[in-house]
């Protein structure tokens, strides 16, 4: 099992290129899933700004008196 680790004495180059793949094909699996939840944030925000703008009186009117 050692020989298996020590890689025939590369593991020196083995293991860390391994670990660079991974951490490589973990960010290319959750890149889509922030990048979803970022836009969905900035949707909902821009969507609050208008319906605040339409429901905001224009500049200058005054208010209805009842």
């Amino acid at each position: 099992m050692n020989g298996f680790f020590a890689m025939g004495g590369y593991a020196a180059y083995v293991w860390p290129a391994y670990a660079v793949f991974l951490l490589v094909l973990a960010a290319d699996f959750l890149s889509p899933a922030l990048r979803r939840r970022r836009i969905l944030r900035e949707l909902r925000a821009r969507l609050a700004r208008q319906a605040r703008r339409q429901r905001a009186p224009a500049p200058g009117s005054l208010p209805s008196e009842r």
